[in-house]
């Protein structure tokens, strides 16, 4: 069964038959983790670095790296019993923007979040496909961590 993982959702499975997917991303970064050891995958799809105002943290913490890194890797380790060790960590997305004068650079301030995050965590990251004038579609399979990334360009 696909689940669906919305912009500012997250999703974990360790149903073998399940495939964790999200659509179109762009500035926005997923971060997928999966666990050879017990089969379990996650994906986490964040839009912004962090909230200005703590409240929206509140609201939707998955929305943010700020908060919904942390939200996603406490349910691995508590929920599914997870460890650090046996986490495989991949990041996609952060793509820019195809306008000359984008003086927001949220794409990259994505990726410079996460990254930030992870490095403080102490996570490495096994692979990134991130930038550019794409967007991509990831598939991750529960039952083996298989990714499939599907791309098209960024048109106005």
């Amino acid at each position: 069964m696909d689940i669906v993982v919305g912009i500012g959702d997250f999703a974990i499975s360790n149903n073998e038959e399940d495939v964790i997917v999200t659509y179109a991303l762009a500035s926005c970064v997923a971060i997928t983790v999966y666990s050879f050891k017990k089969k379990v995958a996650g994906m986490l799809h964040i839009a912004l670095p962090g909230a200005d105002d703590i409240s929206k943290n509140r609201y939707k913490p998955s929305y943010y790296a700020s908060t919904g890194i942390p939200l996603l890797f406490d349910e691995l380790f508590q929920k599914f019993k997870c460890e650090k060790e046996e986490l495989v960590l991949r990041i996609y997305g952060g793509a820019d923007s195809i306008r000359n004068e984008d003086v927001f650079e949220i794409g990259r301030k994505n990726i410079l979040a996460v990254k930030s995050i992870l490095y403080k965590l102490n996570f490495k990251i096994a692979e990134e496909q991130i930038g550019g004038i794409i967007s991509r579609t990831i598939q991750l399979k529960v039952s083996n961590g298989e990714i499939k990334v599907f791309t098209q360009p960024i048109n106005i």
